[in-house]
């Protein structure tokens, strides 16, 4: 199925700015190309891909419950993060194909030392989850 229509200015709720890396993991021709577009138009780039080995300060992972482990891919998507990128984890809502239960991202961001901070509504068919550093405490 081609990719769905985000509604105008959905990106802008990823914290994103003008300037910023933001690479990308998991794409395949389901992903919603509108919600690309806008991330594209408000770093001012185009996406870097799962190959790129410079610093970057995003990253956005297209995962559906079909895909390689997610706590694998959470390392690999930490090796170039800067200390303070973020990490935003893209699945399909649920009810369509390729749902990941919540449960399934938390388990592998406590895994790859990471935890959800919260969880939205992106695009007509993706929910985000952003993942931060555990903290040391209180």
């Amino acid at each position: 199925m081609a990719a769905s229509s985000g509604a105008a200015g959905t990106a802008d709720r990823l914290g994103l700015a003008n300037g910023l890396v933001c690479q990308e993991f998991g794409y395949r021709d389901d992903v919603d190309q509108v919600l690309r577009s806008e991330i594209e138009e408000i770093v001012g780039s185009e996406l870097v891909d799962e190959e790129y080995d410079d610093v970057t300060d995003v990253v956005l992972i297209w995962h559906r419950s079909d895909d390689d482990d997610l706590a694998d891919i959470l390392v690999d998507a930490q090796v170039v993060l800067d200390d303070h990128g973020v990490i935003w984890v893209l699945t399909p809502k649920a009810g369509r194909t390729g749902h990941v239960e919540h449960s399934v991202i938390d388990e592998a961001a406590t895994t790859a030392g990471l935890h959800a901070t919260s969880t939205m509504s992106i695009a007509p068919d993706w929910s985000a989850t952003r993942l931060g550093t555990r903290g040391r405490g209180r």
